[in-house]
């Protein structure tokens, strides 16, 4: 069982389809399996990578990072994709957790790369995909696909985790296997001609539910970065199109599609996630699109199949039980076992809150090299989530609070210990915590409360630059408040719930 063989499969069958599209270039199934195998074969018999070796990926949304993600796989290596956003500060703690033997990247992000990697990674080397050098690597004498087991590593997804420490979610051959059958089990069938718009990182969600599409002879779209007007555009200009959102993008495009003639055009699924999505701008959503939505809910460590609220589910008369409906995730995906528990594990009462637990083909091996992470998430068989929330008694599973304090800015995961580590590196700065903030547009935005040594000021500007010089710049507070003391409790700790008053001073 290897992940890359279905799409070998369709290459074969059907080498005329259109593959992917992007910048104004399409590249057919049959070309493109030419060059995944051709690129494997440089991997294994000129780069001669080791059994179990970990290639990165560090690109912008582009073709090759799907030529790099399937030549990895077909050669029998283990990929790490990697948002594109992330300073090359927050890279090189990756490449060495997980043993990176090359990274793959383009030639805009290649010199700041670079550097921050040289002297400290001298194992790892570093290929630009805009080099002459990666188009003779393509053109290698093709090999074939390597055979796997299905426990395998195919995939390590990395997560910052509340510690800051970067955690590999390991992701085996069975998992993507799996999860691709239950998309096509809850979402769609994909078929032939049928366009799947990538407008969202390739490293994250969009590039997993790309493992259907290709699978099934779709037809790939992929552009560098999220616009309204390109999602209206290729509404209009592709066939059945497809496209995972966060809530965030949907909200922008229900706000600029005032004008548009036949916004919905030729939309066949819409499936949102990694965020929350608030009701009043999916009703929104809803008289925009119609009936197309699919809400997923998952984590890098079941990726994309924990929860599903089916286009079925979002239909209604907009009455109560319709809008508690449409306030849920929906109910476990097919193959998937859901449990809302207390802190021993057992069931907690329908409507009381309690952790989310889950169980399926699609969980997570475990933690790249960290056994204890992998224990206290993963007991008994069953991925612990660290996400709160309650079942009711149609199995409607609904979240009401993140218990690792994370914010979710525009789909993309902050975690506040990153931020606060960096920040109380400056020697004026004592204490300092990062809450979220609500915000229109993006959901949501971190902000930092910042206690100084005394007689020493510390300006807002001396905190971005420091933020923006150790990592992704989407992670930067957006305000700093200043104040005298952080409020503690009995042990010390800082308690962000009374910080975050000050923004919501009303909290159940």
């Amino acid at each position: 069982m290897n992940i890359a063989h279905p799409f070998l499969i369709r290459a074969r069958s059907h080498p005329e389809l259109n593959a992917i599209t992007h910048a104004g270039h399409t590249v057919l199934f049959g070309d493109l399996a030419k060059r995944i195998l051709g690129l494997a074969g440089t991997l294994q018999q000129v780069k001669r990578l080791k059994s179990g070796a970990r290639v990165l990926i560090f690109m912008e949304n582009r073709r090759e990072a799907i030529e790099v993600l399937f030549a990895t796989w077909a050669a029998g290596y283990s990929a790490v994709p990697v948002n594109a956003k992330l300073h090359p500060k927050e890279i090189k703690p990756i490449a060495s957790d997980c043993g990176a033997s090359i990274i793959f990247t383009s030639q805009s992000l290649y010199a700041a790369l670079h550097q921050e990697l040289s002297g400290g990674l001298d194992h790892c080397e570093i290929l630009s995909v805009d080099d002459l050098e990666y188009e003779s690597n393509v053109k290698h004498a093709p090999i074939v696909c390597v055979d796997k087991q299905p426990d395998d590593l195919a995939w390590i997804f990395y997560t910052s985790g509340t510690t800051g420490t970067p955690k590999g979610a390991m992701l085996s051959h069975r998992n993507l296997m799996t999860m691709c059958l239950q998309y096509c089990a809850d979402v769609d069938q994909v078929l032939p001609g049928q366009t799947m718009l990538h407008v969202a990182p390739l490293s994250h969600g969009s590039g997993l539910y790309a493992l259907p599409h290709l699978f099934g002879g779709g037809h790939q779209v992929i552009e560098s970065a999220f616009t309204t007007d390109i999602v209206f555009e290729s509404l209009q200009r592709y066939p059945e199109v497809s496209i995972f959102a966060a809530p965030t993008m949907l909200s922008r495009l229900n706000r600029a599609a005032h004008g548009v003639n036949n916004p919905a055009g030729h939309l066949l699924t819409v499936y949102y996630g990694g965020g929350p999505m608030y009701v009043s701008d999916l009703l929104q959503t809803l008289d925009l699109f119609g009936p197309k939505l699919f809400q997923v809910y998952g984590q890098g460590e079941s990726p994309m199949t924990i929860t599903g609220l089916s286009k079925r589910d979002h239909e209604g008369r907009r009455d109560t039980r319709h809008l508690e409906r449409l306030a849920s995730c929906g109910t476990a995906r097919t193959g998937v076992e859901v449990r809302v528990v207390d802190d021993e594990g057992h069931d907690v009462p329908n409507g009381d809150l309690g952790e989310v637990i889950t169980r399926s083909d699609t969980r997570m091996l475990g933690y790249w090299n960290n056994e204890q992470a992998t224990r206290s998430t993963i007991r008994d068989g069953w991925l612990w989530t660290g996400d709160i929330g309650t079942m009711d008694a149609r199995g409607y599973l609904t979240l009401r609070d993140r218990s690792k304090d994370m914010i979710i800015r525009g789909g993309s995961n902050i975690y506040p210990r990153e931020i606060e580590e960096v920040l109380l590196r400056h020697p004026a700065i004592i204490e300092v915590s990062v809450v979220g903030r609500e915000h229109a547009d993006l959901g949501e935005e971190p902000v930092a409360f910042v206690v100084t040594q005394p007689g020493q000021v510390v300006t807002s500007d001396e905190m971005d630059t420091l933020c923006l010089e150790n990592m992704a710049r989407f992670k930067r507070p957006r305000e700093y408040i200043f104040r005298d003391s952080l409020p503690k409790n009995n042990y010390g700790k800082i308690l962000k719930t009374e910080l975050r008053k000050v923004f919501y001073p009303i909290q159940d």
